[in-house]
């Protein structure tokens, strides 16, 4: 009898990795070009990170090879896009500690948290009232945005439920005002060194950088290209941006299941707290890895690994999205980035003002 269940689950296991295992080749192949190209030079001054390569290279093959390969690949794709990516935002906790936020202190945690509140709720007023976006493409900007740009949209995409196209769009907002602001910011700190307008140190400026800029990719490239001091902190501040992911995700969910609730009829049964339990994951691994119990040289394994599956999943959305449902998308998405990019780079010098004068 046993023997029989044995053979009999062998053949659909067998099914099963027969189905996933084109798809989940055709994204590797994506992520190691990605990889290695975001280890080039060249590229790597510019900015460029493995998963912004992954979504590009991804969304050409998407719309030029895909469609007569896609019957073949569908499984795999749609297993990188959903499940390998909550495995990698669970897995992104180890590029994290908690000694982080100690290392920066107080100001750039108030900082970061009222840049991230202020730019989300504009995005959320401005999407509705000025633009008249639907809900889902607002959020996933206002996401990027507020928070770590393509991994925030990436993360809050399960959480909004939204479609790849919408997604995309997301994605696309944060590569064009990120790469834009890794040129602007030291621009801006050459003025600011003329003109003392802030009076910010080299340290100052970067966690001007870090609460501000949307990419870690970008937070590095801007940082770096000023001195080292502003490097460090940049990326410090940044990543203790990124920490507050877990609990953004939280809220929204509540907020989220909320709103269903109340838009349903009177009748109907009453849903439970949807939790989204990878971001709850997420910061359980950076507590973990705070504890510093594993070995550097597993860490840094364990994030190679963690961009691999990134990778994979913004492989994945690039593969599924079609120019033609971006390009029906508008202006209006590109408007509401814009505006966030003008409040992240003047509203987040006067939040960096206020707070530092403040002295915390």
């Amino acid at each position: 009898m046993q023997q029989s269940h044995l053979t009999t689950v062998k053949p659909s296991l067998l099914k099963s990795a027969t189905l996933l295992l084109p798809g989940l080749l055709l994204t590797g192949a994506i992520t190691l070009i990605s990889i290695y190209a975001a280890n080039q030079p060249a590229v790597a001054r510019l900015g460029l990170s493995a998963l912004t390569l992954a979504i590009v290279i991804g969304m050409v093959l998407g719309n030029l090879v895909y469609p007569a390969i896609s019957s073949v690949c569908d499984a795999g794709v749609h297993l990188a896009k959903q499940k390998l990516l909550r495995l990698g935002i669970i897995l992104y906790g180890f590029r994290l500690t908690f000694q982080q936020i100690a290392d920066v202190g107080t100001s750039g945690i108030i900082i970061d948290a009222l840049t991230l509140t202020t730019t989300f709720f504009l995005a959320c007023w401005a999407g509705k009232h000025l633009f008249g976006l639907d809900r889902q493409t607002t959020l996933l900007i206002g996401a990027g945005s507020s928070i770590c740009g393509a991994a925030a949209i990436m993360a809050a995409d399960p959480v909004v439920k939204s479609e790849s196209s919408k997604v995309a769009v997301a994605v696309a907002t944060v590569v064009i005002f990120g790469t834009i602001a890794m040129f602007l910011y030291p621009w801006l700190y050459q003025l600011e060194m003329k003109f003392h307008l802030l009076g910010f140190s080299d340290n100052d400026f970067g966690i001007y950088i870090g609460s501000t800029v949307h990419e870690v990719a970008q937070v590095v490239a801007a940082g770096r290209a000023i001195s080292d001091d502003a490097g460090n902190s940049a990326v410090i501040v940044k990543m203790i941006r990124v920490m507050m992911l877990a609990p953004f995700l939280l809220l929204l969910s509540g907020y989220l299941n909320r709103s269903e609730k109340n838009t349903s009829s009177a009748g109907a049964q009453k849903s439970a707290i949807v939790i989204p339990w990878f971001a709850v994951l997420f910061i359980v691994v950076a507590g973990f890895n705070s504890l510093d119990l594993l070995p550097h040289v597993a860490v840094k394994t364990l994030i190679d690994q963690d961009t691999i599956l990134l990778s994979m999943a913004m492989a994945a959305l690039g593969l599924t999205t079609h120019i033609s449902a971006i390009r029906q998308a508008g202006i209006k998405p590109l408007l509401l980035a814009t505006l966030l990019f003008i409040w992240l780079i003047a509203g987040g010098a006067l939040i960096n003002l206020a707070v530092h004068q403040l002295g915390f």
